[in-house]
């Protein structure tokens, strides 16, 4: 069997030392996961990670010293706790947690690392990509992975939606085990909610750009404001990448509803958008083909969204902006002046024909364009704090407060937006709220 060398060192049997670690060994065993039974929230993941990777199969499993114990296989059925568990070197899921990091073979078969390894054959490998579950103390205690049969060339939006999918059972592994270490029911419930807005937050984060990636020649700046004590994970995102050549694509959806089934939707429209921006330059045409993808998939949730495909130019910016049932993008213009872009189109994930329109826009220096969520446009304060009731901050409101940002760059503009609303709700904010801007600099 082909060996793997790590810093760690190997033992007798070939394996990695780190496997025997006494600390990672105690983690697994708090986790609660060896010899546990499948559950909805982890096979949800697995079949995420099969839709958009097209694999045959995907796993989750945890490794301990001697066995590897089946979590999640939605391909196999369940045969009881003594048959879903093998050796350890009877699969590839040792790799990535000896590794503590990504372990990709594109065909195993003649990959160095892997040829000649007896899971091959059992478990049909052609391809393997597998990333750890990590607790939050760094220990690597299972994989989650997929499995081709056939050699294949891993696509980056398939590996970073997998890296994604993992984080999240990193997280409600963690969950777990902190619930597991509370001592009284009362710190038990404590830590139960405090943790469970952690795992929200950390796997909604995980579903956006962990920092924008900068566009040459423009100013661009995203900021997530999360709603008042909301503890499932919510459907808003954006996304900044370059599409082909001088063109980048900025988008910003809302998916209906909460929890995995939001997130599944989320995951699925970044990574289908991210491949398809750079064969269709217009909005309409990506948004349409997302549609597309989420009735073939049968999402669970419907979306709205706006997308802008751009570039600079000596004279600023341009590009093309569609709307799918999200409200209008705001242009600020250098003089303060604030006017609505985008024609109504219609929502995604329902309906197999929609109406969606690219409509060109130009950014002057000075100009910002700004993509919001509705829970900018519909903030409220908390009904029970206020009397007589304020009215919504609508659309025409965020208009205003968008204009007195005259002058400012894009983190300025989304800081003072975020100010305005907070200022409006009284702290109490009843919907998470995404907000996108991109500012062409002034003249010098």
């Amino acid at each position: 069997m082909g060996v793997v060398e790590y810093p760690e060192g190997v033992r007798a049997d070939g394996l990695p030392a780190v496997l025997s670690d006494t600390e990672r060994l105690a983690v697994l065993e708090a986790s609660g996961m060896i010899g546990s039974a499948p559950e909805q929230v982890f096979d949800d993941l697995t079949r995420l990670a099969v839709s958009v990777t097209g694999s045959a199969i995907s796993a989750i499993t945890f490794v301990g010293e001697a066995r590897t114990y089946w979590k999640s296989v939605p391909h196999l059925p369940y045969g009881g706790l003594e048959h879903w568990q093998n050796g350890v070197g009877e699969s590839f899921c040792y790799l990535a947690v000896g590794a503590n990091g990504p372990f990709i073979v594109e065909d195993a078969a003649k990959d160095p690392r892997t040829a000649g390894h007896q899971a091959i054959g059992p478990w049909g490998v052609g391809a393997w990509a597998g990333f750890p579950i990590v607790t939050t103390d760094g220990h690597a205690i299972g994989t989650m992975c997929v499995i081709d049969a056939s050699p294949r060339k891993w696509q980056p939006q398939e590996l970073e939606t997998l890296a994604v999918l993992a984080r999240a059972v990193s997280n409600e592994i963690n969950l777990r085990i902190s619930l597991n270490s509370a001592q009284s029911a009362l710190a038990t419930a404590q830590s139960a909610l405090a943790t469970s807005q952690d795992l929200a937050r950390s796997l909604q984060e995980s579903l956006l750009p962990p920092v924008l990636r900068p566009v040459p020649g423009m100013d661009a700046s995203a900021r997530y404001l999360a709603a008042t004590g909301d503890i499932e994970v919510v459907g808003d995102f954006y996304d900044l990448f370059n599409a082909r050549g001088p063109w980048w694509t900025a988008v910003l959806g809302d998916v209906c509803g909460k929890g995995i089934e939001a997130a599944k939707v989320t995951a699925l429209a970044r990574y289908t958008l991210r491949a398809d921006a750079g064969e269709h330059l217009s909005p309409a045409e990506v948004l349409d083909r997302l549609n597309a993808a989420m009735l073939a998939q049968r999402a669970p949730r419907f979306l709205t969204a706006v997308q802008a495909t751009f570039r600079t130019t000596p004279a600023g910016a341009a590009g093309r902006l569609c709307l799918a049932g999200h409200p209008p993008a705001l242009i600020r213009r250098a003089n303060g002046r604030v006017q609505p872009a985008g024609v109504p189109g219609t929502f995604l994930g329902v309906m197999p024909t929609v109406r969606l329109t690219d409509v060109r826009f130009r950014l002057a220096p000075g100009d910002l364009l700004f993509l919001y969520t509705d829970g900018a446009c519909e903030a409220r304060p908390n009904p029970r704090n206020s009397l007589p009731l304020r009215p919504i901050f609508d659309e025409e409101a965020l208009a205003g407060a968008l204009a007195d940002t005259r002058g400012m760059d894009a983190a300025a503009t989304n800081a003072y937006i975020a100010e305005v609303l907070a200022g409006h709700h009284g702290g109490w904010a009843s919907d998470d709220t995404a907000l996108l801007s991109l500012r062409v600099p002034p003249n010098p």
